[in-house]
């Protein structure tokens, strides 16, 4: 065996394994799959109704090998054993030899759960590229005096940046917050005489995508969308008891002023706690029960019913521990073009906030992401998830090389129940992405098997430990994982397995029964 199939067959993790990925951007081009489907499409770079555009020119057909009729064998026979219903989509290719060893119902249409992130990131990435770096600014319509006095208003303009106060990237829930206040308040303003006016206008008014299901809407991974949004817009009620005769505390964290707490918390004898908090409205929290006088602080995690409104009213508070006092009240609105920028926090490069999204596998992440897209560089258009589906379809089908209509999205995080793809048009983009310039960053984004995030406890100890990297995806109807494995004589892999059922930890298993195989693979 080479240096090189050394190198491949075990893949590191961390910066590691960004490197040995750009080993693999020196494979030839591979291919997209046959062309499915016929009629006219809609082009939204035109506008105009086009024919089905031709495979592009780098793409070939990913036709069946004969040579790994046992490997075949072996994952059909996985594929039938242990599971008592549902449907299994299945595809695996070679991405250096450009042929197909797996295509099991790889053309029907699936719910993907969060594999659909995949497309995300990767349609993100095209855009905008890794480097990109969105900005949450604030801005001035008046002028301010030698006293520190805006004799104006405040605003608060949103990009949907999903780090922005993100425990994953930047620490406090309110940190970024409170930076951007800092920053504010090192411009010299101490007062402002107007209001504080929050700009959420980048993005659709919809905050809840299509297809998400009501039951899960009071989970934080489900939380509302918006272009001004806060520590993933979940707040955490903290409960502490009345020490030395005082009354019990009740906070929210990060602080907003604009959200009322109205609490009935009582502190009673001993150590424990009964207390329910929920929201009361788009604008008060209410907590009530009692909480030992021994106890620990309690918390308690709430969605936030208007991300908006929590965000000014953080930023509110943020500007008042700096020094700068706000006269007016908090509303709403798009940002004049007469304004003059006060201060502006950018968010971590694009790169960062995929492997952050793919790792952990966060909706809020993907789903601002989503609709940034939608904007494009240029920020002229609303950010809405219809037309960054429109912008999704035309990527997939006119660079990508898939057939019209192989997936069908309504949000980008893969929580829709009506989002469908098949596996043969996510091996194209696997395949897609890893050609593209992109490439080390999408292969670095995605968890490591036995060893990091998602994927840390799973396949340890086999040969895919350190190897296969993939996405993975999980409902209560969908068990997916899709990505990449290297074969024992070096060949890079691209894996696609959906199972649509309710037998999900016998899919699960069987997923990673599969994916063993193929780390263990070699040819005949």
């Amino acid at each position: 065996m080479t240096r090189t199939t050394t190198i491949l067959s075990r893949w590191p993790t961390g910066a590691g394994l960004a490197a040995a990925l750009l080993l693999l951007g020196a494979h030839g081009p591979v291919a997209a799959s046959q062309q499915q489907g016929a009629g006219t499409q809609r082009s939204v770079l035109s506008g105009r109704r086009t024919p089905p555009p031709p495979a592009p020119a780098s793409a070939r057909a990913f036709v069946e090998t004969e040579n790994a009729v046992a490997l075949r064998s072996d994952l059909h026979t996985m594929l039938d054993d242990g599971i008592r219903s549902g449907r299994w989509g299945a595809m695996v290719v070679s991405l250096t030899r450009g042929d197909t060893l797996l295509a099991h119902n790889a053309g029907e249409l699936l719910t993907p759960a969060s594999t659909m992130k995949l497309f995300t990131g990767a349609l993100a990435l095209e855009r905008f590229g890794p480097d990109h770096q969105f900005s949450t600014d604030v801005l001035r319509d008046g002028p301010v005096g030698d006293d520190g006095i805006l004799s104006g208003n405040l605003f608060l303009r949103g990009d949907g940046d999903p780090g922005f106060s993100n425990r994953y990237l930047r620490g406090e829930p309110d940190a970024p917050l409170d930076l951007l206040a800092r920053f504010v308040a090192s411009a010299g303003i101490t007062r402002v005489r107007g209001d504080l006016v929050a700009d959420a206008t980048a993005f659709e008014d919809r905050r809840i995508p299509e297809g998400w299901l009501s039951r899960n809407l009071g989970y934080g991974y489900s939380a509302p969308v918006s272009a001004l949004s806060v520590n993933e817009n979940v707040v955490w009620v903290a409960v502490e008891p009345g020490r030395n005769g005082g009354s019990t505390v009740v906070t929210l964290e990060p602080s907003s002023s604009a959200i009322e707490v109205r609490s009935s918390v009582r502190t009673a004898a001993g150590r424990g706690a009964r207390i329910v908090v929920r929201r009361a409205g788009r604008d008060a929290i209410e907590a009530r029960g009692w909480i030992g006088a021994r106890s620990s602080v309690r918390r308690y995690q709430l969605v936030i019913d208007d991300p908006a409104l929590f965000t000014a009213g953080a930023f509110r508070d943020a500007l008042a521990r700096h020094g700068v006092e706000v006269d007016g009240v908090i509303r709403f609105g798009p940002t004049p073009g007469t304004t003059e920028r006060v201060a502006g926090l950018p968010s971590p490069p694009l790169a960062r906030m995929i492997s952050v999204m793919n790792r952990e596998s966060i909706n809020h992440f993907a789903e601002l992401i989503y609709r940034n897209v939608a904007r494009g560089p240029s920020k002229g258009d609303v950010g809405s998830a219809d037309r960054a589906y429109d912008l999704l379809h035309e990527f997939m089908v006119e660079k990508v090389g898939a057939a019209p209509g192989s997936i069908r999205a309504t949000d980008g995080s893969g929580l829709s129940t009506l989002d469908r793809v098949t596996p043969r048009a996510l091996i194209q983009l696997l395949d897609y992405a890893h050609r593209a310039p992109w490439s080390s960053v999408f292969h670095a984004s995605l968890p490591v098997a036995g060893e990091s995030e998602l994927l840390r406890h799973r396949m340890r100890a086999t040969p895919a430990q350190g190897n296969l990297h993939a996405k993975t995806g999980t409902t209560n109807a969908v068990i997916s994982l899709a990505g990449y494995s290297t074969a024992r004589n070096g060949e890079v892999l691209a894996f696609v397995f959906i199972y649509n059922g309710t037998d999900r930890w016998n899919a699960r298993q069987t997923i990673d029964r599969m994916g063993v195989t193929l780390a263990s693979f070699i040819r005949e």
